[in-house]
């Protein structure tokens, strides 16, 4: 029994290749039908179960999507798996580990220090009060509040890259966001100091780019990373007592 498992998982992983290629020859975009099972079958020259087994796969990973009731059709193609996988990941050893945390950091930095120029050269008027808007609302809910402050930052940040038009760039970066809120509340010591330093390090970053001033900018980027790096690191700190 446990010799034929192999085979299985090869076959269900080719079919799945064969779906992922029929939708790049037919140039399906994300939202279009996918053929039925029975055409899928036929198409691919595979049986039903196995077509099943790989539309699972590919569903897991939003490239397809399956309606029910209605059919199966080209998937989001979002980031939530790599989403789900860096969360389980950051969680998996929240106390004995906290490179993931230093790395989604670093890469969140990456991608608005890597973009500063264009960022602040392309953000509209509109934007950057919609901008001070949300600078606004962090300050009036504060952490404490949880939800408002977190959906504004969320949206802060996003807001921040989508004048670059680059979807990948804005996915990646709202996904990376997404898994540091879920790992960030399991490092412990965020103060009401490092609070007021994270909303002003926001609001720095506005002023800067709506006078144009990339260095400050930048400068306002890492003020508003600080907090959380000084927290990893006492987090290691404590760790390194504790062994």
């Amino acid at each position: 029994m446990s010799g034929a498992k192999p085979g299985r998982q090869l076959l269900r992983q080719e079919v799945a290749d064969g779906i992922k290629r029929y939708i790049l020859d037919q140039r399906l975009r994300p939202g279009d039908p996918l053929p039925t099972e029975p055409v899928l079958c036929e198409t691919l020259g595979a049986s039903r179960s196995s077509v099943r087994e790989a539309v699972k796969i590919l569903d897991a990973l939003d490239i397809v999507e399956v309606r029910h009731g209605h059919g199966t059709y080209v998937g989001r193609l979002s980031l939530s798996a790599l989403v789900e996988s860096l969360t389980f990941r950051g969680l998996l050893s929240p106390d004995d580990d906290f490179q993931v945390m230093a790395d989604l950091v670093d890469v969140r930095e990456l991608f608005e220090r890597g973009m500063a120029d264009r960022i602040v050269s392309l953000l509209s008027q509109d934007q950057l009060d919609t901008l001070d808007g949300l600078v606004a609302t962090m300050r009036e809910t504060g952490v404490q509040d949880g939800h408002g402050f977190v959906e504004a930052d969320r949206a802060f940040h996003a807001l921040l890259v989508a004048p670059l038009g680059n979807e990948l760039i804005g996915q990646l970066s709202m996904a990376f966001w997404d898994v540091y809120s879920i790992v960030a509340p399991h490092l412990d010591g965020f103060t009401r100091a490092d609070e007021m330093e994270t909303i002003t390090a926001h609001q720095n970053i506005v002023d800067a780019a709506r006078s144009g001033d990339t260095a400050g900018f930048l400068k306002a980027l890492g003020e508003h990373y600080a907090p959380v790096r000084r927290r990893i690191s006492e987090a290691r700190g404590r760790r390194s007592a504790q062994d």
